[in-house]
């Protein structure tokens, strides 16, 4: 087997080396042991848990009390047959995964039969090549039989015999024919298994908008149901393009600090306009942590808009209440906080992206930094004729707007005196054809 698999992790020796990654860097709903290395005690339960593809665990008794560690490669027990899979946790935290997901240690739990052996592992590595064709076969005889479903991944059993179809749907599907297609195309045990956009989305991984790998493929495993009123209460704009995640549905983080932004506005007032001496102000914005309304005196333009505190504001609507306006909105100006450039320092690196271009202003540099007092003088003489080049040439341009604008004048003038004498003329020999 390869040392890391996209779809299932790091391998025994590449974890175990600690070369390339770090422990459980690489796998998918990972839990970090921080209790690896601390000896095992008779009261420690005789269970591990074990990774198979993607996102897919599930735990196993170590009945035959075999020393595993975190990725020893084991065959386990499946039905039928038996399966192959990845130790992910051993120890003490095992009980408290188990708490977590709601197994019960009595519980009835399938068992480890071996650490796997090269025969297991070449079957395990034969089985996994087929899956990606699997899949696409598979979604083909799907479309001829008019199936409105989408098959989105398909994993294989350690020993080949049988395979696991995950498949998305918005309605209840009849596959009864496809599986009797699938079974008699691949020779296989056929299991369809319905799964959501968001755990398909963790099952194939990837990178979020902010940067970090997707929390329903890292760390999520219950997916709680996000709703518009997530954003509203955050004071964030209803954005599709920016509120929907890679599952096409909204991002599960909308729902992270929802709890602290309605703590934050309880004590807020209603988003009414206020009734001033000055006008109406209308509701504009909330900046819900720095306790700021904004509102405006124009409802349908952004004009003199006014920062207000929350208490004023309440305050305020308090005195319409009784039939009062106060003389002004705000009684002193909310200032914004800004950052001098003496206390603020780039701490990510002080040069500039464009540091590379500026070729003469570095070799200039590199001269003082030598100490050449002649170059350091011809050089302040040629700023100093730049300076009286660029003076002289300021001087002309002006003399020469000057000269422009009397030649104007005078030629409006000009035109001004050549217009009274036509009309003069004009006249003048009206008056003589009258006579």
């Amino acid at each position: 087997m390869n040392p890391i698999d996209n779809s299932r992790g790091c391998a025994t020796e590449f974890r175990k080396s600690l070369t390339g990654c770090a422990l459980c860097s690489c796998n998918k709903l990972n839990v970090y042991n921080w209790m690896r290395g601390i000896p095992e005690t008779p009261m420690t339960l005789d269970v591990v848990e074990i990774r198979f593809k993607n996102t897919r665990k599930s735990f196993f008794r170590n009945i035959n009390n075999l020393q595993l560690t975190e990725g020893d490669i084991v065959a386990v027990e499946a039905s039928p047959g038996h399966d192959m899979g990845i130790v992910s946790l051993t120890g003490e935290l095992v009980a408290e995964q188990m708490k977590k997901q709601g197994v019960s240690s009595n519980s009835e739990l399938k068992n480890v039969y071996r650490k796997a052996k090269p025969t297991d592992i070449e079957k395990w590595e034969s089985a996994i090549q087929r899956e990606d064709e699997v899949m696409l076969r598979a979604r083909k005889i799907a479309l001829n039989l008019d199936l409105n479903m989408k098959i989105g991944d398909v994993e294989f059993q350690g020993d080949g015999t049988k395979a696991i179809f995950y498949y998305i749907a918005d309605e209840r599907i009849d596959f009864r024919q496809l599986i009797r297609d699938l079974a008699d195309e691949f020779k296989i045990r056929v299991e369809m298994r319905q799964i959501g956009a968001r755990q398909e989305a963790g099952r194939i991984g990837g990178i979020a908008s902010c940067g970090r790998t997707l929390c329903c493929s890292s760390w999520m495993t219950d997916f709680i149901s996000v709703t518009t009123n997530s954003a509203r209460y955050q004071e964030i704009s209803l954005n599709p393009q920016k509120l929907a995640g890679q599952c096409g549905k909204l991002k599960c983080c909308l729902n992270y600090e929802v709890e602290s932004y309605k703590d934050a506005q309880k004590d807020f007032p209603t988003k009414s306009s206020l009734e001033t001496e000055e006008g109406t102000a209308y509701y504009f914005k909330t900046d819900i942590y720095r306790r700021t309304i904004w509102y405006s005196f124009k409802e349908d333009t952004l004009s003199n808009i006014t920062a207000v505190s929350v208490d004023r504001a309440k305050e305020i609507l308090a005195m319409n209440k009784l039939g009062k306006k106060p003389q002004k909105l705000a009684e002193s100006v909310i200032k914004e906080v800004v950052i001098n450039g003496s206390e603020y320092q780039n701490g990510v690196g002080q040069e500039s992206l464009t540091r590379f271009q500026n070729t003469s202003e570095k070799s200039k540099k590199k001269r003082k930094k030598h100490g050449n007092k002649d170059i350091q003088k011809d050089d302040t003489n040629q700023s100093a004729k730049t300076l009286n080049k660029k003076d002289s040439k300021n001087e002309i341009k002006t003399e020469i707007i000057k000269e422009i604008a009397v030649e104007k004048k005078d030629n409006v003038a000009k035109k001004i005196v050549l217009k009274k004498n036509k009309s003069e003329n004009e006249q003048n020999n009206d008056t003589n054809t009258i006579q």
